[in-house]
């Protein structure tokens, strides 16, 4: 048996949810990290002296967790530090009692620094016990700092494991650079440079200020780091740099200030290079997160409606059918036939061994029946029967796989949609800032007193924008209706966040199951309010147009309208560009086409409104059909 790519693609994906819903790979992707952030946090110095970072971190744990960071820790206490290694696993060993003993009693929960205090007396008796009996210590100065180091690290991973807070998250970040800025498995690739060009990327101005302080504090390079991520941020926050750019700054701004300095040392360059490259991986966070509440159990929620919508899926399009009994069409064709011919009980033929091949050419004068048939016009007559029965059956079958795809398609769209949500909750980032601001403008005139275009717009989730023309199919009140139905269908849609396209197959399947197929044409244009781009999706509808200094630029070709098939997506997807003061025309197919906009002196200054009725009013093919025109344009935001 043939099996298809998407089939296997279907068995993976079933396998990696029942990986994912395993507790016990969980558990044991949970243990794996608690080890390694023990054993990377115990990698953190200052001034080439161990930090009791890993301590902090112990603090804020209980249980196994707890276990495995010690664990971890001591670890790499002894692994990166040598003679000074045991103070680390004293450490480690004295925060663990503490950890096992106080977390989660009422004291602990009644005095929030208490942890913090432990941590701070562990870390001073630890060491006075080494300056005691071993003679062997660090100066007072980073005795002292030792003490702060440990106490702060627990009261910010003690905050971190409580509550969400976006200076708590800025701190965690900047302790995370700090632990990983000595760990350096190869040269020139340092984890904590890898780190700091995500976050020069992705999060806000005090976590990437923070990470270049730790990487300055860490001693690795003459080259100041905090005046090259601060810089690398400003470069990335720039209006007018696009695309790709972004992503060179951490590599270029380090070079500049490296040159600045005076100072050759390439060895940071290849770990902010591949952490802002790999930032392409991870949503990027332009400014301080909102306070919110935890987040997890909506995200498992959300995520196990999509892995359950994602099986129904599959199960309905996997549903196999059983095949047409065609040798029961011939049988009953025979039995109908013979049943009442006189000649029966003398008939040698048996017509109902006849071939299934027969309902599947075409009978003619009955050339293929048996030749021995005495009574060949009534056997014929019942074979083109069956043929016609046969007919319907393939075509009930038709209609009910178009049924399932069109429900499976459903299930697949809502599936994605909860998924992204799910990851927008992870994000928990502000949205882009809107650089631009809309103006849109329409007129229609109907042939009748209702119109049957529908020309609305509306917001979307920040930043986009939506400009939506429907025409329903002839015109009147059924074709006003239709357009109306359908365009605020896809408003409620795209209001809430559902992506176009979804929306747009939504709308051709319910047309196609309901056997109305060119009730509308659809002409959405998606504008993003941060980028100043634009998607224009068509199905059906007449071409638009683009006017840029006079210059008239088609945009879109003549396609069949939605509901004609489920599975066959015929919409067309056009992306240009609005933020150079380009203007955007939609139109009907009663509103003319490119003739009407040449005709029209397209004034820049003009008011979107007042544009689109001149191009209505010069339109020749006006009064023959309903017709709009809508005007797009975009300008700057000053906000």
């Amino acid at each position: 048996m043939m099996v298809t790519i998407g089939i296997y693609m279907r068995r993976s994906q079933r396998l990696l949810r029942r990986w994912a819903a395993n507790p016990r790979v969980h558990a044991f992707l949970q243990a794996g990290g608690y080890l390694l952030a023990g054993f990377f946090a115990s990698a953190a110095s200052l001034g080439h002296r161990l930090q009791p970072i890993a301590l902090g971190l112990l603090c804020a744990q209980t249980g196994w967790p707890a276990v495995l960071t010690a664990v971890g820790s001591g670890v790499g206490y002894l692994l990166f530090w040598g003679n000074q290694g045991p103070v680390g696993v004293v450490w480690t060993s004295m925060g663990l009692g503490a950890a096992l003993l106080l977390q989660g009693r009422r004291i602990q929960r009644e005095t929030p620094l208490l942890m913090p205090a432990i941590a701070a007396l562990i870390t001073a008796g630890a060491g006075l016990l080494f300056q005691y009996y071993q003679q062997v210590g660090p100066p007072i100065g980073m005795y002292l700092l030792q003490i702060g180091m440990a106490a702060g690290s627990a009261a910010v991973f003690c905050t971190a494991t409580e509550r969400r807070d976006a200076i708590v998250e800025w701190l965690v970040y900047g302790l995370s650079v700090l632990c990983l800025a000595q760990v350096m498995p190869v040269p020139y690739l340092g984890f904590g440079f890898i780190v700091a060009g995500v976050l020069t990327i992705t999060a806000p101005f005090p976590a990437v200020a923070l990470a270049g302080l730790a990487l300055d504090l860490a001693q690795i390079t003459p080259v100041p780091m905090t005046a090259v991520l601060c810089l690398a941020y400003f470069v990335r926050m720039l209006p007018r740099l696009s695309g790709i750019l972004k992503y060179f700054g951490p590599g270029v701004v380090y070079i500049g200030v490296m040159s600045i300095c005076g100072v050759f040392d390439l060895m940071p360059l290849p770990g902010l290079v591949i952490g802002s490259f790999g930032a392409l991986l991870l949503p990027r966070q332009t400014g301080i997160p909102q306070r919110r509440g935890e987040t997890g159990t909506a995200q498992v929620h959300l995520e196990l409606a999509s892995s359950v919508l994602q099986q129904m899926e599959a199960m309905v399009l996997d549903t196999e059918e059983a095949p047409i009994d065609e040798q029961a069409l011939i049988v009953r064709a025979a039995e109908r036939a013979c049943g009442s011919c006189p000649c029966r009980k003398t008939c040698k033929e048996q017509p109902e061994q006849i071939s299934p091949a027969i309902l599947h050419k075409p009978l003619g004068n009955g050339a293929d029946l048996p030749g021995g048939c005495r009574k060949s016009g009534r056997l014929l007559m019942e074979m083109r029967r069956s043929q016609e029965q046969l007919r319907a059956i393939r075509a009930d079958r038709d209609r009910q796989q178009e049924y399932r795809a069109a429900v499976g398609q459903q299930y697949r769209f809502l599936s994605d949609y909860l998924q992204d949500l799910s990851d927008t909750l992870a994000q928990r980032n502000d949205p882009p800032k809107a650089w631009y601001q809309a103006e849109v403008g329409s007129s229609s005139a109907g042939k009748k007193q209702e119109n049957g275009d529908q020309c609305i717009w509306f917001a979307g989730i920040a930043p986009r924008y939506y400009v939506l023309l429907c025409d329903g199919m002839g015109t009147g009140p059924e074709a006003a209706r239709d357009a109306k139905q359908v365009s605020e269908m896809l408003r409620r849609l795209l209001s809430c966040g559902y992506p176009a396209a979804y929306a747009l197959r939504s709308v051709n399947s319910l047309c196609a199951l309901q056997g109305r197929a060119g009730a509308v044409t659809l002409d959405l244009a998606e504008l993003r309010l941060d980028t100043g781009k634009a998607t224009i999706y068509k199905w059906g509808a007449a071409p638009s147009y683009v006017v840029s200094r006079g210059e008239v630029i088609k945009i879109g070709t003549a396609t069949p309208p939605p509901g004609l098939s489920v599975a066959d997506g015929r919409e067309t997807v056009e992306r240009l560009s609005l933020r150079r003061g380009e203007t955007l025309v939609l139109l009907s197919d009663g509103a003319g086409g490119e003739d009407s906009l040449r005709r029209v002196w397209m004034d820049e200054d003009a008011p979107a409104g007042e544009l689109a009725a001149k191009i209505l009013q010069s339109s020749r093919t006006l009064h023959t059909d309903d017709a709009t025109v809508a005007v797009v344009r975009l300008h700057g935001s000053s906000a």
